[in-house]
């Protein structure tokens, strides 16, 4: 992509309402424009970044074993009265009628929903487990947006249902999202710590918290020094297997939530020299909630008995469009974002430092056919602007790797490559250039 046919609106200035560090690189960096409080438009460098985030999740949902379908963002009240959940839910619901008088909601999450379509399909245990997702758009009323995507109105969100005959295999579909979400994250270069969590509305008596440690984090947490060290499962991971290895692993550690915090348990597993206490960001939430839903909603399965009984169920958030700011926060310096290379919105940024020049212009676009040819995703700044006006916007945007590329370097067939992971430089070939980038 050349940046002169990009539409890229960067601000100079850091706005007054943005209080933490990915607000204001998002506004800055032009990737997200606030159209109401809490509610963005998603700018096209964001909307580059949250498709990629979305990517990853939909291809560790598919590896687990979870079908994707699509859900609507409005639902009939009816189906929250069944559950028990319409009243109860509070003002975070926005509630809506239609021209005719029908009660609607704008969904904050799909519990009801989906099991208004499992019921409908599904009869016999034979035709279980089954674990359907969607990524959807979800809207809850916060009495107080702040911090833009990362506590906004309006949010993208992977959520996962999974329905079971009894609570052992649905603890099973438990663990296989627990494996799912580590994988997730350390694709996308994060460590994200699971927690034990309050259930809060969702309901049920087992959840687990994903959080990415930062000192902006919302959220009080308390650990072990160790769970910070422990691999992540690769890709060969069987999750028709036993997985309970992996899970004691991350979970015979101490690591909470302040809502669920036990000192005293804290201080009598943990060793002084590994008690962690800081704060951390929410990006995922998996819950086993047993009957609640289907009880109600009578969603049943007749067993192998032929009696029928509730389904067992669980769900599994993730917040697709927080993940952007809860990278940033986690990615940054005072120059601007660092993204890590699996998100990022573009992999090489090429950086033309005496543009209308013959011997840079012809090398640029040289780079930049080679690159494309490649498949690489490629940022072009063909702008007529200053070198240092060049140089503040690739750290800015945090475009993994620069290539900078000016007549003195030229001259001795060298044009420099930059990392902004670490801001290391090397001067080499073109050549050189492409080797290393593409390899």
């Amino acid at each position: 992509m050349r940046l002169s046919r990009y539409f890229l609106p960067i601000l100079r200035e850091t706005p007054k309402e943005a209080e933490i560090a990915s607000h204001r690189l998002m506004l800055r960096a032009g990737m997200i424009r606030q159209e109401a409080a809490g509610i963005y438009a998603w700018l096209p460098l964001g909307f580059r970044v949250l498709k990629k985030i979305e990517q990853i999740v939909r291809e560790e949902q598919d590896r687990a074993g979870a079908v994707e379908l699509l859900m609507p963002t409005l639902q009939l009240a009816d189906l929250w009265r069944e559950s028990g959940r319409y009243d109860a839910y509070g003002p975070e619901m926005l509630r809506i009628k239609d021209r005719h008088e029908r009660e609607l909601l704008y969904g904050p999450t799909n519990e009801e929903m989906i099991t208004e379509i499992f019921r409908a399909a599904i009869r016999s245990y034979r035709d279980l487990p089954r674990n359907l997702y969607h990524i959807q758009w979800k809207f809850r009323d916060e009495q107080r947006p702040r911090f833009g995507v990362m506590r906004g109105r309006e949010f993208l969100m992977k959520d996962a249902y999974s329905f079971d005959v009894d609570e052992a295999a649905a603890r099973l579909s438990y663990n296989k999202m627990f494996v799912a979400y580590l994988r997730t994250f350390a694709r996308m270069g994060l460590k994200a710590i699971p927690m034990r969590a309050e259930t809060g509305p969702i309901g049920g008596d087992l959840s687990h918290e994903f959080l990415i440690l930062a000192e902006t984090g919302e959220s009080g947490v308390f650990c072990d020094k160790g769970v910070l060290d422990l691999p992540i499962p690769d890709e060969g991971v069987d999750y028709d297997g036993d997985l309970s290895s992996i899970i004691r692993q991350w979970t015979h550690l101490y690591a909470a939530t302040q809502d669920v915090h036990d000192e005293v348990r804290f201080e009598r597993e943990v060793p002084p020299e590994r008690r962690l206490q800081t704060r951390g960001i929410e990006v995922g939430q998996i819950f086993y909630f047993g009957t609640k839903y289907s009880a109600p909603m009578n969603a049943v399965v007749a067993g192998s008995d032929g009696v029928e009984r509730p389904i067992h169920g669980g769900s599994y958030g993730v917040g697709v469009s927080r993940l952007v700011g809860a990278t940033i926060e986690a990615f940054h310096d005072d120059a601007g974002i660092k993204w890590p290379e699996p998100v990022a919105p573009f992999r090489v940024m090429i950086l033309n430092l005496k543009q209308g020049a013959a011997d840079t212009d012809a090398a640029c676009e040289q780079l930049y056919a080679a690159l494309a040819a490649k498949g690489m995703d490629t940022l072009y700044h063909d702008l007529d602007e200053r070198p240092g006006a060049k140089f503040a916007t690739a750290d800015l945007i945090g475009v993994p790797w620069q290539i900078l590329v000016g007549p003195r370097g030229l001259a001795e067939g060298k044009v420099e490559v930059k990392r902004r992971a670490d801001g290391t430089r090397d001067l080499m070939s073109p050549a050189d250039a492409l080797a290393r980038l593409t390899a």
